[in-house]
C-alpha cells in the first residue's frame, strides 16, 4: 500500500494527484517548489516503474514544468530526483531566479528555510491548481 514518506509529510503540504502522481508544496517559502510524487508502493528510482507509468510521470512532470513557467516566469525550473535522505521516489521541480537567496548554487543546504506569511501559501497552492486544472488533476 502506497504512503507518503514521514519527511516529506513533514516538509510539505499536498495540493492534489494527477493520475499517477501526488502534487505536493515544499514549506521552504525561498523558492516555489513542488514536488511530484508517485502513488507506487516501494519505489525508488524512476527506472522501477513500468513503461506507461515513465511515460506518465513524465507527462505529469511537463505539465508542471509548463505551470510553473506560466505563472513564475523563471530564469530556470531546477527538476531532480535525489532520494538521498527520502528513498521514495519523489520529482523536485523548483523554480529558479538569478536573483534568489542561493542562486547558483544547490537550494540544499545553503540558505535557511523561509516559512510563508500571511496567505501566500494559500494563494500559491490556489494559482497552481487553477493553473493545472483541466489536465486529468483534481485537488480532493
Amino acid at each position: 500500500m502506497f504512503e507518503l514518506h514521514p519527511q516529506l509529510v513533514k516538509d510539505t503540504i499536498f495540493v492534489g494527484e494527477f493520475e499517477l502522481s501526488k502534487l505536493l508544496i515544499h514549506r521552504d517559502a525561498n523558492y516555489p517548489w513542488f514536488i511530484l510524487v508517485p502513488k507506487k508502493p516501494d519505489i525508488t528510482e524512476i527506472y522501477h516503474l513500468l513503461d506507461a507509468e515513465r511515460n506518465q510521470l513524465m507527462s505529469e512532470s511537463c505539465l508542471l514544468a509548463e505551470a510553473l513557467m506560466q505563472l513564475f516566469l523563471p530564469d530556470k525550473i531546477n527538476i531532480a530526483t535525489l532520494g538521498n535522505i527520502v528513498p521514495q521516489l519523489h520529482l523536485h521541480h523548483v523554480v529558479r531566479y538569478k536573483t534568489d537567496v542561493s542562486w547558483p548554487n544547490p537550494i540544499w543546504g545553503f540558505s535557511p528555510q523561509t516559512e510563508y506569511r500571511g496567505n501566500e501559501l494559500q494563494v500559491r497552492i490556489k494559482s497552481m491548481v487553477l493553473a493545472l486544472s483541466g489536465n486529468s488533476f483534481s485537488c480532493n
